[in-house]
């Protein structure tokens, strides 16, 4: 394959990509979006392995069709409600890739330094691209190795912690070690003054202990995020695994793997943005602060949590006409969209006005509940975003949320020192009624008490969200 045809596929591949991500912004295109983005994926895995200066073809093989095994059986064994912790430790791939093709670029330009012009002429490949490069370029590619690796690095060890807190393997509350900012601070600032000793240096000490700065800024800054920020964690690594790429693209003199990094780090930055800006948040502060903390005491709950049947939660639906629910991730650990679906159905069948909010944080993963209520096929137009539908609540005669707590939590407005203070949430308290389906009384993910609990117009409706839904859906009249 020659240089112009490899080219023209990774244009092509390029214009896949952006058609991809343009597709996915709505939930209608974004099966098409997908398949863009597949198609474009396999053009640029071709075009590659078969372009020229490609050798190895028995260890690339390998590689490949090992790791579309392994991807595969993953896939097909990850729930829904396992998916964010997946996006997390694919994350890590990405960022160890990116750590090793800077040590192995290192260690190459290192092997062509001591040969001769004649020696270096007979070269291919990306050593061949090596030999060429004037003393100028070989000093920007050091810089451009260095970058990579520490992105990297920072994006492997802190998506392997996200992916802990979200599979319950590690504490989700926020953990520093005492002086966590000026210990941070402390490894980016050795980082950098090693960047200009590896600038003028042969060796591959100060990449190395870069590195271990970077492993170590990577772990800390996400123990030091709290599970509420979860979401927002997320989207940052996907960003960074995107710079991390597009560093190592300008490296490997990969034009395609500059443009797909750029497109996955803006993306992920700007996603990061619009989540931070929904819960009225300073991406700063989410990053080096961790989940914020009270200012002073809470303000105290009064009342008691009231719980409520079956029977009595089907009759207010029975009575209702407008209809709003909720969902959060209990819904998804339950695998309770189905049932949800079916209730939907059979009540927009008797001819009530169901719809449903979605905050735009909920769950633990950026559009988690869009993408379980489509797999249940509700239906796209009754899918409201908070800023749709919450001027509805107050004209609403029963909100029911299932699985959540901070998106529908009423302190965020009411009490100045709680940690969500500020946050823009979904008022279901405004609605008539309101119906909880809770596990049990625990105060969720992020460890925070929720008022609306307690509320007059709340009722806790106590259980397995699917078991729960399932029982209603016996006694709603028809």
């Amino acid at each position: 394959m020659t240089i112009g045809i490899v080219s023209a596929a990774y244009i092509s591949a390029a214009v896949l990509f952006i058609l991809s991500l343009g597709g996915l912004s709505g939930q209608e295109s974004a099966k098409r979006a997908v398949w863009y983005g597949i198609v474009g994926m396999g053009l640029a895995v071709v075009a590659t392995v078969f372009g020229p200066g490609v050798g190895n073809w028995f260890v690339i093989a390998l590689m490949i069709g090992g790791g579309a095994v392994l991807g595969h059986y993953v896939a097909s064994r990850v729930q829904m409600t396992e998916m964010p912790q997946l996006v997390a430790a694919l994350h890590s791939f990405v960022g160890l890739a990116a750590v090793f093709i800077g040590f192995n670029a290192h260690t190459e330009a290192e092997q062509i330094a001591g040969l001769d012009l004649t020696a270096r002429a007979a070269l291919t490949g990306f050593a061949g691209i090596l030999a060429h490069k004037t003393p100028v370029e070989l000093s920007i590619m050091k810089v451009e190795v260095f970058l990579g690796v520490f992105i990297g690095a920072v994006t492997f060890t802190g998506s392997i912690v996200a992916f802990g807190k979200l599979a319950g393997k590690v504490d989700g509350k926020a953990k520093k070690l005492p002086g966590g900012h000026f210990l941070n601070a402390s490894a980016a600032t050795l980082s950098v003054m090693l960047l200009f000793i590896y600038a003028n240096e042969t060796q591959v000490w100060p990449l190395a202990v870069m590195t271990l700065a970077a492993f170590f800024i990577g772990y800390h800054l996400i123990m030091g995020i709290g599970g509420a920020d979860m979401p927002v964690v997320v989207s940052m690594l996907n960003s960074y695994s995107g710079w991390a790429a597009a560093a190592i693209g300008f490296t490997l003199g990969n034009d395609l793997l500059i443009v797909t990094g750029a497109l996955v780090g803006s993306s992920g930055a700007i996603l990061s943005f619009i989540m931070c800006k929904a819960m009225n948040r300073s991406f700063v502060s989410v990053i080096l602060g961790g989940f914020g903390s009270a200012v002073g005491p809470a303000m105290e709950i009064v009342g008691e949590q009231v719980a409520i049947d079956a029977e009595g939660v089907a009759s207010a639906l029975n009575d209702a006409d407008r209809i709003v629910i909720v969902p959060g991730y209990g819904m998804a650990v339950a695998q309770a969209q189905q049932a949800v679906s079916e209730l939907t159905r059979k009540l927009r069948a008797a001819g009530k006005d169901v719809r449903f909010a979605i905050h735009p944080v909920a769950g633990r993963l950026p559009g988690h509940m869009n993408v379980l209520l489509a797999e249940a096929r509700v239906p796209y137009d009754i899918v409201l975003e908070m800023d749709e539908i919450n001027e509805d609540f107050p004209q609403t005669d029963v909100a029911i949320v299932i699985g959540s707590n901070d998106i529908v939590n009423p302190a965020a407005q009411e009490d100045p020192n709680s940690p969500i203070a500020g946050m823009p949430v979904l008022e279901v308290w405004k609605a008539k009624q309101v119906f909880v389906s809770k596990r049990g009384q625990g105060t969720g993910y992020s460890g925070i008490e929720n008022p609306l609990f307690f509320r007059e117009n709340t009722r806790m409706f106590y259980g397995d969200a699917k078991a729960s839904v399932s029982e209603l859906l016996l006694k709603v009249a028809t």
